[in-house]
């Protein structure tokens, strides 16, 4: 790997000074830097850090390095995947599921300009917003995609299908259809399932729907997943992808979803245990709660 980028945002001191030691330590192993313009005067200069249109940035990129959490990875893992370029994340965020190093592991950079690391490699979601089954809007997730009310919390009518079968109409708040990755996301606070990022599905979980009969629904990752807008009562839902993008869908719009040919793959150093990850940050979260109690 010769040619690596960092993302993250520059405003935050924080992040920024992570940031200036991660592109230290890879020019001192040889690597030329390509950082967004708006990094400059923080990121040291030299003659192996260039300075590119934020655009351009994953141009010719190796390495996308993600200083962040795991917001940041998946804004980093829709412009990378496309490319097949990989990413390594570096954890200042606050969960951090996706991302391989913490703050104090830098010195862990050597090994990956030795090639001393392994691809974690993650199924992605191809969506498409539809109108009489010819696309209208195409984008990528990491994640999840969601259909629902947006930020107002209203009831709304939904069609689900797979496969071209009628799976159930929905009264709820949305649907989301997740990625084993997003399973630990969005999916998992709606209740839906935890999955393994190398199991083969999609999940598609309610959110607060109006019936005792609706659960999350996991199936195969070769199924195509429909979501019709079937609402009379409000003139537009929204479609959300990996929590960043929203788009409007229109009554008798549909939303398709089917597995990715592209994937998102994650550099990993040390050996990468998903559960007791998965614990980890779970207690986390326990230990955050803890504190606010105390404090409030």
């Amino acid at each position: 790997m010769k040619n690596i980028t960092i993302t993250t945002n520059y405003k935050i001191p924080e992040k920024a000074e992570v940031a200036k030691e991660a592109a230290r330590r890879f020019v001192e192993c040889g690597a030329t830097m390509i950082l967004p313009s708006y990094a400059k005067g923080i990121i040291d200069e030299g003659p192996s850090v260039k300075f590119v249109a934020p655009e351009k940035m994953y141009d010719n990129a190796d390495l996308v390095v993600v200083v962040g959490g795991d917001g940041t990875v998946l804004e980093a893992a829709r412009r990378a995947a496309p490319k097949g370029i990989p990413i390594l994340g570096i954890n200042k965020g606050r969960l951090g599921y996706m991302t391989s190093l913490e703050v104090d592991e830098l010195d862990m950079i050597e090994k990956i300009m030795q090639g001393k690391y392994y691809f974690d490699t993650r199924t992605m979601l191809d969506i498409e917003l539809r109108h009489n089954g010819k696309p209208l809007y195409m984008s990528c997730a990491l994640n999840d995609a969601v259909v629902s009310n947006g930020s107002i919390a209203k009831i709304v009518d939904m069609q689900l299908r797979a496969d071209d079968k009628i799976v159930g109409n929905y009264r709820a708040d949305g649907l989301i259809v997740s990625t084993p990755s997003g399973s630990t996301a969005y999916s998992l606070a709606a209740g839906g399932p935890v999955m393994s990022p190398n199991v083969k599905a999609i999940c598609v979980t309610p959110i607060c729907s109006h019936s005792f009969r609706d659960r999350p629904i996991v199936f195969s990752d070769e199924s195509v997943i429909e979501i019709y807008n079937v609402c009379d009562r409000e003139p537009y839902l929204y479609l959300s992808i990996d929590g960043r993008i929203n788009i409007r869908i229109m009554r008798n719009q549909s939303v398709r979803i089917t597995k990715s040919q592209k994937t998102a793959k994650l550099i990993r150093i040390k050996d990468h245990n998903f559960y007791a990850e998965l614990c980890k940050r779970a207690e986390s979260h326990i230990n955050v709660a803890r504190r606010c109690k105390r404090s409030g």
